[in-house]
């Protein structure tokens, strides 16, 4: 029996997810990126192959204030950067990709704040 690392088993449940998990134009994929340090999203079409918006704590949007990007207030701040560049280009219902992470933390707090801020999923 081979012992996995961590991002190894991430990398996998990603695989499975992402068998299921596809989006459009009409409803893109949003898909989550973490690291200790920084926190991102993309507003993906899968069919044209194409991000749609972005976000992420080394933007210059997120710059100007005292939040560290690394903790849960970084992460509600980057959901609604998010959230206001998906609707500036057309965005109102998407498809939630956590990417393998678990759905608590950081990456719960961003989902919560993008609803907050109008976007579906």
């Amino acid at each position: 029996m081979s012992i996995k690392t961590t991002k190894q088993q991430r990398k996998r449940r990603h695989f499975h997810v992402r068998k299921k998990v596809a989006g459009t134009a009409a409803k893109p994929r949003m898909a989550i990126s973490r690291s200790l340090n920084h926190i991102s999203v993309q507003f993906i079409d899968d069919e044209a192959g194409k991000t749609l918006a972005s976000a992420s704590t080394k933007d210059k949007a997120f710059d100007g204030t005292n939040i560290q990007a690394a903790n849960k207030e970084g992460a509600v701040l980057v959901g609604k950067i998010a959230a206001d560049n998906a609707k500036a280009a057309g965005i109102s219902k998407v498809v939630f990709d956590r990417a393998g992470f678990r759905f608590h933390g950081r990456v719960k707090e961003l989902a919560d704040a993008a609803r907050e801020a109008g976007l579906e999923f």
